[in-house]
């Protein structure tokens, strides 16, 4: 059967292996799958035939795990709804692309022999992620190692080898199961026994978050995406903030609030007009009454970039600012890796012409920001700041001169669906389990989140529920492999397994 329908096969394929992915995490199912697809694969009687077996088994993949993208286009009036379908197909379109590549090389490499095309497929897969992660700006949501999120001690080893080596273990396993299924017990016993062992070791050992650290309020005030610009709603959304920051104890904090928690300008020299009647001076004083001395709070709002007459505003960045009880501004974030089509409109003369406009409403687009950056938040040690889905970006988020003692990550997951938001936390926890640092969580509706430096959820408040979490900072380790020499690693063990393999096709001839 697999010989007369490999494409077809292939898709479903595909699609069933992204159910081990959040929210479903069946991690069981997606291994079984990637060892049927590999079963494929090394039955393909051609290039031809191994190429479009990747591209398929992509295709499915894509399509399934990144099905949320439609709801986004929901929210955006001059779009009709079932053209977010056509955008999740598109871009799973060209996605495939990479596993179409990486199945290309491992059946090049190791078609004659299964314990090369094993380790050539891991190593493969692991340069087309990387590759997925920055080529026309990247886009590696769901990288295949956050399946391994709820297999404990094969997640830590993303301190090792990053998120990207992950996904080698993944496909060794998947390997091993494919070995197994087709009984050939001696060659899959050691894959087997290796995966078996990283699985069943206990997580990670954590520690009770000492209490001697400084305390920090979380803020998710459940505003949806279709109330969060509209006229009129300003004040009322300012008021679910509020009503969720006031503080239970005297201990001074850092309050966390959501990406463009606020629409109002916080920064001082804009022309008068762009700031609505509500000049910054009276907004910080607005904000600064929610603290209390000691106080910080972090929050995301726009900042606007004018031409060189300084009269006239032709960008925005989306940037976190943080603020002391003072009214004073600390520092600022302008968010590094934007959202082509959420954040600016590529090809701006030609798709505004027919009538299309970015998903953020704006007359312009946003500017990028310099990259990972630190802010000195003071007595609470130092911030490192990543907007949104920047946080997927392995190797990318943090400014590895200016080490921060924790990241804050705001976001806006309204219009992620019901799959979007549990994937967009999984990828934070492994930046946590990567770096050795905890990354805090606030969004508008949630999935907002206290994660430790061993990538566990401490507290959080789910999706669609207003909330807060009030809870010590965690700790932070010290610098993981990882963190000191980042995708180097992932990179180094992916020629470690080429070379592997090419050595065993060797000796086989």
């Amino acid at each position: 059967m697999i010989a007369r329908h490999p494409y077809g096969i292939s898709l479903l394929a595909g699609g069933l292996s992204a159910t081990g992915f959040a929210p479903l995490n069946l991690w069981p199912l997606a291994l079984l799958m990637l060892a049927l697809w590999m079963e494929i694969l090394m039955q393909a009687t051609s290039r031809k035939v191994a190429f479009f077996t990747g591209w398929l088994f992509g295709l499915g993949h894509f399509i399934i795990g990144l099905n949320w993208i439609a709801k986004a286009f929901t929210f955006q009036a001059a779009m009709p709804e079932w053209l977010g379908y056509v955008a999740v197909v598109l871009l799973s379109l060209y996605l495939a692309v990479f596993p179409a590549l990486a199945a290309l090389a491992a059946w090049w490499l190791g078609k004659d022999k299964s314990w090369a095309f094993i380790l050539a497929l891991a190593g493969t897969w692991i340069i087309t992620e990387w590759l997925r992660s920055w080529v026309f700006s990247g886009f590696i949501w769901n990288p295949l190692g956050s399946i391994a999120l709820p297999l404990g001690q094969v997640t830590t080893l993303s301190m090792f080898i990053g998120s990207y080596g992950l996904a080698a273990i993944l496909i060794a396993g998947a390997g091993g199961l494919r070995l197994l299924c087709l009984k050939r017990w001696k060659a899959a016993f050691p894959l087997i026994l290796i995966f078996a062992g990283l699985s069943l070791i206990p997580h990670h050992q954590i520690k009770e978050i000492s209490s001697d650290q400084p305390p920090i309020t979380v803020v998710q005030p459940n505003i949806g995406q279709q109330d969060k610009w509209k006229a009129g709603y300003e004040e009322q959304n300012l008021v679910k903030l509020a009503e969720l920051t006031l503080r239970k104890d005297d201990s001074p904090r850092i309050i966390f609030w959501p990406e463009a928690a606020i629409p109002d300008y916080l920064e001082t020299g804009y022309p008068a007009r762009y700031y609505y009647g509500r000049p910054p001076e009276f907004v910080r004083q607005q904000l600064g009454g929610l603290m209390k001395p000691g106080d910080v709070l972090v929050l995301g709002a726009l900042k606007l970039e004018f031409d060189e007459a300084g009269g006239r505003a032709v960008g925005a960045r989306n940037s976190v600012f943080a603020m002391d009880a003072q009214h004073e501004l600390l520092g600022r974030y302008d968010k590094a890796h934007l959202v082509p089509y959420g954040e600016y409109l590529p090809m701006r003369p030609l798709l505004s012409a027919i009538g299309l406009s970015r998903l953020a409403p704006g007359d312009f687009d946003f500017w990028p920001g310099s990259g990972a950056s630190s802010i000195d938040l003071g007595r609470f040690g130092k911030a490192g700041l990543q907007v949104c889905y920047e946080i997927i970006f392995s190797g990318q988020v943090v400014d590895r001169d200016n080490r921060p003692d924790f990241i804050f990550n705001p976001s806006n997951d309204a219009w992620f669906g019901s799959w979007g938001p549990p994937q967009h936390l999984a990828q934070a926890r492994l930046r946590a389990i990567e770096e050795g640092l905890p990354v805090i969580r606030s969004t508008p509706t949630g999935i907002s989140a206290v994660i430790d430096a061993n990538g566990a959820v401490r507290a959080s408040v789910p999706m669609g529920q207003s909330g807060r979490i009030d809870s010590p900072l965690p700790r932070a380790k010290a610098p993981t492999l990882f963190a000191r020499y980042g995708n180097v690693l992932p990179l180094g063990l992916a020629l470690i397994l080429l070379l592997s393999a090419i050595a065993i096709r060797a000796r086989a001839r």
